[in-house]
């Protein structure tokens, strides 16, 4: 067997994992897709002759990759536009509706802080926690990835679990309420019902430029009519889609039952990097 052929039957022996690495780490499928993808075409250049152990090898490859996605996805990103796009006519063909597997990793408290958390750490501490954490990677191997000793990558990881762990403390119920509001929301926004929006708002809420409950209220009023309550990278919010693409993401911040912020994020090259599940009503499905 040449060398090639080695590297190949390798890497399909590990591909699961490398995906799963690449899945939890960017939280993206097509972005895992494209690590894993990334990671084959360094691994076919490589010189394998000190290679001792392929899955571990493989493993450092990818999150490496992983890594600098992440980095490059931290220097792009940007405060989301406030604007809202024309009014879609149809919901996006391509967002999959919520199936079995997402109502399962809704019901997990675990799966539900990892979702929420992950986008907060950073690249370095996200790392660290999820192939500590998830993959059992020693912390010798990840301060080689990331350049730090071991004891800092234990530190990181112990960083990145505390906020996790704080994240889980976070009850279904509460999560179930932010749901409940968010549907309201979409429902008094369509119908114009101004007196519903402002029960929901908290009086000093924003979005975009519109500052305080009356002015957000006057911004949505009549408006939403495409809208529908989803799942994005495992977040309740709400999507705007048409014709097979994503055109815009609503975020919610809820505190104390009432919508504080509602930020509007309507770029291209950021929606493409989301994971959209749409929720039908009364349904608590999840991806």
């Amino acid at each position: 067997m040449n060398e090639h052929d080695w590297l190949s039957d390798r890497f399909a022996e590990h591909h699961d994992r490398l995906h799963a690495v690449a899945y939890r780490m960017l939280r993206s499928p097509s972005d895992a897709e494209d690590a894993v993808q990334e990671a084959w075409l360094r691994v076919s250049r490589a010189d394998t002759a000190q290679v001792e152990n392929p899955g571990g090898w493989l493993t450092t490859i990818v999150a490496r990759v992983c890594l600098n996605m992440l980095e490059a996805r931290r220097v792009r990103r940007e405060e989301p536009a406030g604007a809202l796009p024309p009014e879609p006519a149809a919901p996006d063909a391509r967002v999959r509706p919520a199936g079995p597997e997402d109502e399962a990793l809704l019901a997990d408290s675990v799966g539900v802080a990892l979702m929420v958390v992950l986008d907060t750490l950073t690249p370095a501490e996200r790392l660290a926690f999820v192939l500590h954490d998830v993959f059992d990677v020693s912390f010798a191997e990840i301060g080689e990835i990331i350049d730090r000793s071991p004891a800092a990558a234990r530190q990181l990881a112990s960083r990145a679990r505390r906020r996790v762990q704080g994240a889980a403390a976070e009850t279904e119920a509460t999560r179930s309420r932010k749901r409940d509001v968010i549907t309201a929301f979409l429902a008094a926004s369509r119908s114009g019902d101004f007196d519903a929006l402002l029960a929901l708002l908290d009086p000093d809420a924003v979005t975009g430029e519109a500052r305080g409950a009356r002015a957000v209220a006057a911004f949505f009023s009549g408006r939403a009519q495409a809208a529908r309550p989803a799942l994005v990278d495992g977040v309740p919010a709400a999507v705007y889609a048409y014709r097979g693409l994503a055109k815009a993401v609503f975020t919610f911040t809820i505190s104390n039952g009432k919508i504080t912020s509602i930020i509007v994020d309507a770029d291209p090259a950021r929606l493409r990097d989301l994971d959209i599940v749409f929720l039908s009503t009364g349904t608590g499905a999840r991806r």
